[in-house]
């Protein structure tokens, strides 16, 4: 990556960095701002003028590219006298749009040139409207943005892979991604050693399709190989994988995460509908049965495992019948916990085009519906977990009660009395009673 030096700028520019969106985002976010770091500059504070400002947006739903330029505006007429860069998944799909829309000069950079953002970013000359786009259905390479730390988290997202080949017909991601593309297995472990010599306890290993990871390399490779290595490499590291399709969930990943103590028993799996007619229409390449034969796999390898489970609610297409089929899927599953999102029709997805939309009031009330099931099932999960005692890391805050939080190995949101020097380590908790969303506890 190129940096401006510190000479280049004696006096430190402030900064502000609006990230919206995916982890992968937060990853790149991260990666800008040590750069900006690197070469002089710091964080805008509260009510500070900055001299440059960063957006990196969304575009996953027709709420977040909404988000994205309402953002845009405000910050806009907030710092009047910065440079704006615009970047992401809104600036990608949109990068005309944008340029019309606001009157000041504006920098967009797309989603595989962001290793040049910083760079453009510092440059003294006035920003008319400069647009590194690129055509990001070509690329064959991942974007590279190594960073010396994630922020002051305990907890760092660690991008292993960008891009998705799957194209289902609701999303707009792989026109705004690109291809799957993969960073080397050295590239990865070097990152790793990298975030772990900085004090991030825990890594989530990330990508837009991270089950897709290696099979782009020269030297073709899995998921499983990388988190075997990164567990092998980083023994004291607890690593959690992000987000996977039901199909890469293997026998080789169970085990693995089964022979690893520091491949924490989390899933996170997107079914987005429970009904086999909505999965052939969204193109998903999975049925009912065999999402719930995945995740009863998992269960009966991990019984205290997580499950995180992402529903789309009012797909085209989605009657009484079919919605009824999802909710009695999600009923009878051994779930931890659901991100559910409202369908939201994306301009240029195939989805976009069927006629049978479902109204936007019949939405919303599936969406309510299946949010009050997933809250009946959080509670459950952390029900059957009181009195038992888990491994939890502290995370560098504590609450409005003046109380330590922290997650246990198995995502349980964790409260409990302690000392600062707590803050960072890895501890054994007791969990002992249900508190709305999170669970109470004693350090042990």
């Amino acid at each position: 990556m190129v940096r401006s030096s510190k000479k280049e700028n004696p006096v430190k520019k402030k900064i502000i960095i609006n990230t919206l969106g995916c982890k992968v985002n937060q990853y790149e976010s991260a990666a800008f701002l040590c750069s900006f770091e690197e070469s002089g500059c710091r964080m805008a504070k509260a009510g500070e003028d900055a001299d440059i400002v960063v957006i990196n947006t969304c575009a996953v739903t027709a709420k977040a590219g909404a988000q994205s330029r309402q953002t845009v505006r405000r910050l806009i007429r907030r710092h009047p006298d910065a440079k704006i860069v615009i970047t992401g998944c809104y600036a990608q799909m949109a990068a005309n749009e944008l340029a019309e829309m606001v009157e000041a000069p504006v920098c967009i950079v797309g989603n595989g040139n962001k290793h040049l953002l910083v760079e453009a970013a510092l440059k003294e000359s006035p920003c008319d409207l400069t647009m590194l786009m690129g055509r990001i259905l070509k690329k064959k390479e991942i974007c590279r943005l190594p960073m010396q730390r994630f922020g002051n988290r305990t907890r760092a997202y660690l991008r292993v892979q960008d891009g998705c080949n799957n194209f289902c017909t609701y999303c707009i991601v792989p026109y705004t991604r690109g291809p799957s593309r993969s960073l080397k297995l050295s590239e990865i472990l070097a990152q790793a050693a990298r975030f772990a010599k900085a004090g991030h306890r825990e890594i989530v290993v990330t990508g837009i399709h991270v089950g897709m990871y290696g099979r782009d390399l020269e030297k073709k490779s899995d998921i499983t190989d990388l988190m075997l290595a990164l567990c092998e490499a980083q023994p004291d590291i607890r690593f959690r994988l992000s987000s996977i399709e039901p199909q890469e969930i293997s026998d080789k990943l169970l085990k693995a995460m089964s022979s690893c103590q520091n491949f924490m028993p989390h899933f996170h799996i997107p079914l987005q509908s429970g009904d086999d007619t909505i999965l052939s229409r969204m193109n998903r390449g999975y049925d009912r049965e065999t999402f719930r034969r995945v995740v009863e796999k998992c269960r009966a390898t991990f019984p205290d495992a997580a499950f995180g489970i992402d529903i789309l609610a009012g797909f085209p297409g989605e009657g009484e019948e079919e919605f009824a089929n999802s909710r009695k899927l999600l009923e009878e599953l051994d779930a931890t916990y659901f991100h559910v999102f409202p369908y939201s029709s994306r301009p240029g997805t195939l989805a976009a085009t069927f006629k049978d939309q479902v109204p936007k009031a019949v939405r919303e009330e599936r969406v309510a519906e299946l949010r009050a099931l997933a809250d009946k099932k959080k509670a459950i999960f952390h029900k059957r977990h009181l009195g038992t005692r888990r491994p939890v890391l502290v995370e560098h805050k504590r609450n409005k009660e003046d109380m330590l939080t922290g997650f246990t190995d198995n995502y349980i949101p964790v409260t409990f009395p302690g000392d600062n020097k707590l803050m960072g380590k890895i501890i054994l908790v007791q969990l002992e009673q249900l508190d709305g969303t999170t669970v109470k506890g004693r350090c042990v």
